[in-house]
């Protein structure tokens, strides 16, 4: 009994130690995509005049850069300066949601040596990305017809203007800033140039990624016994609700919607989780990313950069709203995302063809061929 008690603790130790390695690595993908992307992000941006354009440019510059908040924080500044009008803005915002989910794809990839845990990886992974898409294909025809989130949005920011912002710095980033920042300066003493430093934290960081999840999911389930898995799966299931609020709560906390629901695709791997257990948590993480962004902005007392932060909380809000309570709606994007899952089952490279093409060719060939025409 001792030592099964031991074996238990040792455990625990290793999957905590396996989890903060993952952070590690989503942390150092992060840092080495910004380092790629994150000039040509804001030039992209710089250059939009049509909304439906301006809508692939935000899944673009998001997919580069890993992170809606990055992306967000670029349009408000330069919003502020007056070099984009907030009706060009908006559609970047709604990019920006779909092209954040790449994060969580690219984790589910890290999967792909086991085929049964990649399809569950794969649905978990995607989920999010259906979701997001569904509430662009809702609320973007929507704001261009009527401009429903940019007069909501300019109603709100009227009314708290004048309130001052509150700083908040995530316990994550700050746990695992010091690594990161020491891979940063390992690779920069090694001599490496400056633009191969990235191409290195990225190898590195993809390295960290699938030893990490190989651990978690391996130690995961020999912690967790079937009868924890049906109570995580009833608790969640039966007090959605309460999910979406708890998932809220942890994302204003940590700070980022990816890591909330990177989380949880080890879990989904392992057959801990099931996607519709997930999926209210997702809707919450949705949320709970912008809440950061609204506080900050009340630090700017920049109307423009308010006005923005209420937009992309709008735009989260009114798609959980609309979506969850419709069980025919909130059944689509679980839906598709198990058919991925099963095609990546059958052929892997289907997930590579998936990611590639939504979040970086058809961007990318809308765009180019809107600049030559």
């Amino acid at each position: 009994m001792h030592n099964e008690k031991i074996k238990a603790s040792l455990k625990i130790i290793l999957v905590l130690t396996a989890v903060y390695l993952f952070l590690v690595s989503i942390g150092l993908m992060g840092t080495a995509f910004k380092g790629f992307g994150k000039g040509f992000a804001e030039n992209l941006i710089r250059t939009t005049s049509n909304p439906f354009i301006g809508l692939f440019i935000g899944i673009l510059a998001t997919s580069l850069v890993q992170s809606s908040s990055t992306t967000t924080s670029i349009v408000v500044g330069i919003v502020g300066s007056g070099a984009l009008s907030m009706t060009n803005a908006i559609p970047i915002i709604m990019g920006a949601n779909i092209g954040t989910t790449v994060t969580n794809t690219l984790v589910s990839i890290g999967h792909i040596g086991r085929r049964e845990e990649f399809k569950r990886a794969i649905t978990g992974g995607t989920v999010h990305d259906f979701f997001n898409i569904m509430c662009v294909c809702i609320m973007f025809p929507l704001e261009l017809a009527f401009g429903v989130l940019s007069k909501m949005a300019s109603w709100m920011s009227d009314i708290f203007v004048n309130i001052g912002g509150i700083r908040f710095t995530s316990p994550i980033k700050l746990a695992t800033k010091p690594v990161i920042h020491f891979f940063k300066y390992l690779v920069i003493r090694l001599g490496a140039a400056n633009d191969i430093v990235h191409t290195i934290l990225l190898v590195i960081s993809i390295v960290l990624l699938f030893v990490s999840l190989y651990f978690i999911v391996k130690l995961m389930r020999s912690l967790v016994a079937k009868r924890t898995e049906i109570v995580l799966n009833n608790v969640i299931g039966k007090h959605a609700i309460a999910a979406i609020f708890v998932s809220i709560i942890f994302t204003t906390i940590v700070q980022s919607s990816s890591i909330t629901i990177a989380l949880m695709i080890p879990l989904i791997a392992a057959g801990i989780l099931t996607v519709e257990t997930m999926f209210p948590l997702i809707m919450g993480a949705n949320i709970g990313t912008t809440t950061t962004a609204i506080l900050a902005s009340f630090a700017t007392g920049n109307i423009a950069a308010i006005t923005v932060a209420f937009v992309h909380f709008l735009f989260n809000m009114i798609g959980v709203c609309f979506i969850y309570p419709i069980k025919a709606l909130r059944q689509i994007p679980t839906r598709l995302a198990k058919n991925l899952g099963n095609l990546a089952f059958k052929k892997r490279r289907y997930v590579f063809i998936y990611v590639l093409t939504l979040f970086f060719i058809i961007p990318g060939l809308l765009i180019f061929i809107s600049k030559v025409w």
